[in-house]
């Protein structure tokens, strides 16, 4: 009786493999191919730095309103998440994002409030980037396959614009704010749909619903990893390496099929924690959710609730910037000055003179970001570690790092330059680091520090879960035909 149903399980077992494996070795194909496309074309974004360098310098000789009085227009009654004047076309804006997120833009000549700007206002935003050469405007869009999520929600409509540039450029300008949110090139749109959009399962038809975009993505890939297992296992109980089958053969298939049977056998875990990893970047469960910083450990880490900000305009004037943020650091207010080229500079807004932040402050203001706990580590990282690194998009060095003994034993990523809190992780993200990042994208330090190493063994990789996954296919194909 034991050894019938062994058998029939056995047998259930293999038609299971079989039939699932049919439709998700087509799924394993795509995500190895579009996996090494990944490796060198990223999700079109727009980076600070290109935002900045879009950007006209500041006309302070017009600027007649101050940040008191522009948060006074929008009737803030605290300081907001984020407050900083920058140019529309000849007219500085300061542009403020309140604590739910709200944006609004004010004019710094009059303090009216700017809910929409015109096409033509749109192509002269578009123009003073470097890039610009025939500048066009294509079309105006809600949402499309590249401004798909959530984050443009605030800011859309959206102008598209070709910049007419060599490259195939098209800008993406908030018809509410006049603010340049997201550009593309020709080849990021080509190869993309050959990367990200399959990989990420990412159709606009399905990403604009987060929730069932989510659900869709975390039912294929857990019933993925099912046909993984059940590949393993019958991988196991049909190969031989001792006992051989004839000729010596450790499989006992032929053709298609034993190309299945032994790439699997050797790099079936491999695949298995890719697609784990894979699975496990949705978060199901909710198992590594962020601890986000709270509205209340950024009044605290300012020092400063009010919406208020004293600034000395003829002394600010005398710095060339094309935007300028003012922000509060341990009580204390703070002007930084953005260049064309992406650096920041730290000014005194009461005199106007350069006043570099020094490490005891930023870290003295840390303090309070979790007054409840002691902060054991104050470290300054010149260079990368295992959970400050740069992969794809390099990031800032050095930054200071403030590590706190609460329960969840939260690390702080400051940056010395700005004083900008950069991140928070706690113990379950630097987990999930291990779990995700390492088994998904091999980010490895070793791996990392000689880039061609990375490569290699990651396109090794790759070929051996697409030579599982294409003779899968093969052979499903063929059942089929049968």
């Amino acid at each position: 009786m034991r050894r019938a149903v062994t058998r029939k399980l056995r047998r259930w077992l293999y038609i299971g493999h079989r039939w699932i494996g049919i439709v998700t070795c087509l799924f394993f194909a795509m995500w190895f191919v579009s996996g090494v496309v990944m490796m060198y074309v990223a999700f079109p974004g727009l980076s600070d730095q290109e935002r900045l360098a879009a950007l006209p310098d500041i006309a302070w000789e017009k600027v007649q309103i101050t940040p008191d009085r522009a948060m006074s227009v929008v009737g803030a009654s605290r300081f907001p998440r984020d407050l900083r004047l920058n140019m529309l076309n000849d007219e500085p804006v300061y542009r403020l994002i309140d604590w739910d997120g709200q944006r609004q833009t004010i004019s710094a000549i009059d303090g009216h409030a700017i809910e929409r700007i015109t096409s033509q206002q749109a192509l002269a935003v578009a123009r003073v980037s470097p890039a610009a050469m025939d500048v066009q405007l294509l079309d105006t869009v809600d949402r499309d396959q590249w401004s798909v999520t959530a984050r443009y929600d605030p800011l859309r409509p959206l102008f598209l614009i070709a910049l007419g540039d060599a490259v195939g450029t098209q800008l993406y300008v908030s018809e509410r704010s006049g603010e340049i949110v997201l550009d593309t090139n020709r080849t990021e749109r080509v190869w993309n749909w050959l990367g990200s959009i399959p990989h990420w399962i990412y159709p606009t038809i399905l990403r604009k619903d987060g929730a069932l975009w989510r659900s869709v993505v975390l039912w294929i890939s857990g019933i993925c990893m099912v046909v993984a297992v059940s590949g393993i296992w019958i991988g196991i109980l049909r190969v031989r390496l001792r006992k051989r089958y004839n000729g010596g053969a450790i499989t006992p298939y032929s053709g298609w099929m034993a190309w299945h049977h032994v790439t699997g056998f050797f790099s079936g875990v491999f695949v298995l924690t890719w697609i784990f990893s894979g699975w496990l970047s949705l978060d199901p469960g909710r198992l590594f959710d962020t601890r986000e910083l709270t509205r209340e450990m950024i009044q605290r880490y300012a020092g400063h609730e009010a919406p208020s900000f004293t600034l000395a305009f003829s002394a600010a004037s005398q710095g060339r910037a094309v935007e300028t943020r003012f922000v509060w650091l341990g009580s204390e207010p703070v002007m930084l000055l953005a260049g064309r080229d992406g650096a920041w500079a730290t000014v005194d807004p009461a005199t106007g003179a350069a006043a570099p932040l020094s490490d005891k402050r930023i870290f003295e203001a840390a303090r309070s970001l979790m007054p409840q706990a002691a902060m054991p580590m104050q470290a300054r990282l010149e260079r990368y570690d295992l959970y400050w690194y740069g992969h794809h998009e390099p990031r800032a060095l050095p930054v200071l790092r403030a590590g706190f003994d609460d329960d969840a034993q939260s690390w702080f990523h400051l940056d010395p330059n700005t004083g900008e809190i950069l991140g928070r992780s706690d113990s379950r993200r630097r987990s999930y680091r291990w779990l995700f990042n390492a088994l998904h994208s091999l980010d490895f330090p070793v791996l990392l520090a000689y880039r061609p190493a990375w490569d290699i063994v990651v396109w090794l990789l790759s070929l051996l879960g697409m030579t599982i996954s294409v003779s899968g296919v093969v052979i499903g194909w063929r059942y089929l035909k049968k």
